[in-house]
């Protein structure tokens, strides 16, 4: 996977004057170059399709059907959440005292999830769902979205530098700034990714662009 390139420590200078011009935004918008970069490099096509892996948003439906793609949406976290549970009651009713195979309970996860058919998207929008799932699901998950992609088309993620964040929602607010949105969430941050894992689980992409930001939050952009 050949790397489009990361924001040199001049560039987040750069960036950071013009936001200091621009003047203090509210505490809940962020600049988002991975956004900005994210709707530049998704593949031009008269009926694109979004799909979002974080709970419905209705500003981020009306910002990309306003631009004529049509967006789906599916909360992953909050899939996966319920899919263990159920599946914990059900062993429970079966009287059975051992924990499933792990590996096992992705694949049976994904098999009722994301049920789209191969290149059915030009981007998609992960946030930093990765950060909150088990170990067993990541792999799997992110060979799920690359086939899910069509040839060009992009995902971004987020990844953050920390365990201890307050958890977030995200929404497009403008073509360059995401709102976070504070959530309630049952999961916690499982891991603190170093960037060559971050390219090794996405290794099937074909290019890569990182950005490092200031508040703990790093974006990715995988081009397929």
């Amino acid at each position: 996977m050949s790397v489009l390139g990361k924001l040199r420590p001049s560039d987040e200078r750069a960036a950071g004057a013009v936001e200091a011009r621009r003047g203090p935004a509210p505490a809940n918008l962020r600049r988002s170059n991975g956004l900005k970069d994210f709707l530049w490099l998704m593949p031009e096509e008269p009926r694109g399709r979004l799909l979002d892996l974080g709970p419905v948003s209705q500003a981020t439906v009306t910002f990309f059907t306003d631009r004529g793609f049509r967006v789906s949406a599916e909360d992953l976290l909050r899939g996966w959440s319920e899919f263990e549970s159920t599946e914990e009651s059900e062993r429970r009713k079966r009287g059975e005292n051992a924990g499933p195979d792990p590996a096992a309970l992705a694949n049976a996860f994904l098999e009722t999830s994301l049920r789209f058919g191969p290149a059915s998207f030009h981007g998609v929008l992960a946030w930093d769902v990765f950060d909150y799932l088990e170990n067993e699901l990541l792999a799997p998950l992110a060979s799920r979205l690359h086939d899910l992609l069509a040839p060009g088309g992009v995902l971004l993620a987020a990844f953050h530098d920390s365990a201890e964040i307050e958890p977030a929602h995200y929404r497009v607010h403008d073509a360059e700034t995401i709102e976070m949105v504070p959530a309630r969430r049952t999961q916690t941050v499982r891991r603190v990714f170093q960037n060559r894992e971050i390219l090794a689980l996405f290794a099937g992409f074909r290019s890569s662009r990182t950005y490092v930001g200031r508040d703990h939050l790093r974006e990715a952009l995988f081009l397929k």
